[in-house]
């Protein structure tokens, strides 16, 4: 039992630890030795047309369950979005940095988030709705996701 609060403690330091510091290089701007042209920035193939990922950092928390912390900056052109989909085993932090994202996670209502918002999913919810909100302008918005390696990162609806 106490190991499970001592992991819990953790998780959730670094969580909170995790989504300050990305507020606040979304806000400051990355430093140079951090800018995602650097070699160890991983842009990722997209999954459809019209979505960019590019994988900012990702570490592995021995300490916390072996969890792994990723972050993805994610562009979608205008009108851009994904099919209703599952994290299995990721809490999935958003936070948007230009642009409209719309989101709908399990049976709650669909969000219209601007820069400076923020959403979250649980582990296994729907995410019934992602979408870039407007049909002129790209949505940029990071994904930060602390996720069980043991689980499918996505799973289709």
């Amino acid at each position: 039992m106490r190991n499970t609060l001592i992991s819990h403690a953790a998780f959730g330091c670094a969580t909170a630890l995790l989504a300050s510091s990305a507020t606040y290089l979304a806000l400051a701007g990355w430093p140079e030795s951090m800018s995602p042209s650097r070699a160890h920035a991983q842009s990722q193939p997209a999954a459809s047309t019209g979505v960019r990922q590019t994988e900012l950092f990702k570490t592995t928390m021995n300490d916390v369950l072996g969890r792994v912390v990723t972050v993805r900056r994610t562009e979608r052109d205008p009108g851009n979005g994904s099919g209703p989909h599952r994290h299995p085993g990721s809490h999935t932090i958003g936070y948007v940095l230009e642009g409209t994202y719309e989101v709908k996670v399990d049976d709650g209502p669909l969000q219209k988030l601007g820069p400076g918002e923020t959403f979250y999913e649980p582990p296994g919810a729907l995410h019934a709705v992602s979408r870039n909100g407007s049909s002129a302008q790209a949505v940029k918005y990071l994904v930060i996701q602390i996720s069980d390696p043991t689980k499918p990162q996505t799973v289709p609806e």
